[in-house]
């Protein structure tokens, strides 16, 4: 599923100042309609997150979606205005597009970024099979490197738990950039994305699979882009949490795939010009420890 980025509308449809806390929120897809509430100031992307735990099991993940607001003002559904906040018991619906999402699970060089996430020193010890996604997570990024794919790479808090590991060699990244949230979804990251040209999809791996990695994950699905989360290149220090995750992440239409997998399709063709340079990392660089089993 990807949604449509909500755009200007007449009458804001916001709702007057409440106070703190959770505020209550109808949610209707179909014909279906589900109160739940959301934290008072929530937007566009909690409640996308919002529709996708009450009805992701019915949603069409080939087919793109707008969030609609009842508008008391016009008695009538409006797009999501810019901008809005719920601050007052509200109804929202989710509406198909007539348009189908023909290219879902297809990857080219010329519209894919790589996400590498917080593969730092300080996580060695705790992280299982840390030793393993860096192999994957380093064979990923001489792919990108081979086949002029950026990337972007963030690190969690590296005053405390230090850089991205020695293993994993950055030369060419996009932007290696600090921070404290949980996602890799923050505004220097939306600018360098802003700055390449046809983005469709993102390549995510790194640590940890139930924190950072889903949470960038919901967020860039929430903004209408295709997710491929590697699964011999993200863990965790719990395989239940991992392995949780995982499944709910499919469950809302991101592509649980493998490294082997993401490279070969980004080649295509046994005639692409990298293609033997692509073949060749794959062969030299495949732990095999029993990671994906624990899928």
């Amino acid at each position: 599923m990807a949604a449509a980025e909500p755009g200007a509308a007449p009458g804001s449809g916001s709702c007057a100042p409440a106070g703190g806390g959770s505020v209550p929120v109808l949610f209707c897809f179909s014909v279906f309609a589900r109160p739940s509430s959301v934290p008072h100031g929530a937007g566009y992307e909690l409640l996308i997150q919002k529709f996708l735990s009450l009805y992701g099991d019915q949603i069409d993940m080939h087919r793109k979606f707008v969030v609609q607001l009842f508008a008391e003002e016009w008695s009538q559904y409006i797009d999501l205005p810019k901008g809005f906040l719920v601050n007052e018991r509200c109804k929202v619906r989710l509406v198909p597009l007539q348009i189908q999402i023909t290219t879902l699970g297809n990857l080219t060089p010329s519209s894919t970024v790589f996400f590498c996430c917080d593969m730092q020193e300080r996580f060695r010890p705790a992280i299982k099979y840390f030793g393993d996604i860096i192999s994957v997570g380093q064979r990923l990024l001489q792919g990108a490197r081979l086949l002029g794919i950026p990337v972007i790479v963030t690190e969690q808090y590296p005053k405390g738990l230090g850089s991205t590991v020695q293993e994993i060699d950055l030369t060419g990244a996009k932007l290696v950039l600090p921070k404290t949230k949980f996602s890799m979804v923050l505004p220097e990251v939306e600018a360098a994305l802003a700055e390449i040209p046809g983005v469709r999809s993102i390549v995510l791996f790194g640590v940890e699979t139930h924190v950072c990695i889903q949470q960038t994950a919901l967020e860039l699905i929430g903004r209408g882009l295709e997710v491929h989360i590697v699964a011999d290149a993200t863990s965790s220090r719990s395989m239940m949490d991992r392995m949780f995750a995982l499944e709910r992440l499919a469950r809302t239409g991101i592509i649980v795939t493998t490294s082997e997998a993401i490279l070969l399709q980004l080649v295509a063709d046994k005639e692409h010009p990298k293609f033997k340079e692509i073949q060749n990392l794959i062969k030299a660089s495949a732990p095999e420890s029993g990671l994906l089993s624990k899928v």
